[in-house]
């Protein structure tokens, strides 16, 4: 019979590999503590480190795609406008 393996959401994992981070506590503590396997904390904490500068600049990047979003949307909202003020003079309103 094959085991489930356990999903951990996200902000369990930052919670744990920032108290792997401080070095408070050794992993055998942290993974005790947390009931996560050592290698788990690991891999964690590595993960962390090595995308800690993506964190900083997804902002701008989000702010990017929200913008031309919105630029698309406006775009289509006079689009429309055209077309229904185009179909109000045929009809006669």
């Amino acid at each position: 019979m094959k085991r489930k393996r356990k999903k951990y959401p996200a902000e369990f994992k930052a919670k744990v590999a920032l108290e792997a981070i401080k070095g408070e506590e050794t992993l055998q503590q942290l993974a005790s503590r947390f009931g996560v396997h050592p290698t788990m904390i690991t891999r964690w904490k590595k993960e962390l480190m090595e995308n800690a500068s993506e964190l900083f600049g997804k902002g701008a990047k989000r702010d990017k795609d929200f913008q031309a979003q919105m630029e698309e949307l406006y775009r289509q909202i006079g689009q429309l406008k055209v077309e229904r003020d185009f179909l109000a003079k045929k009809v006669g309103f």
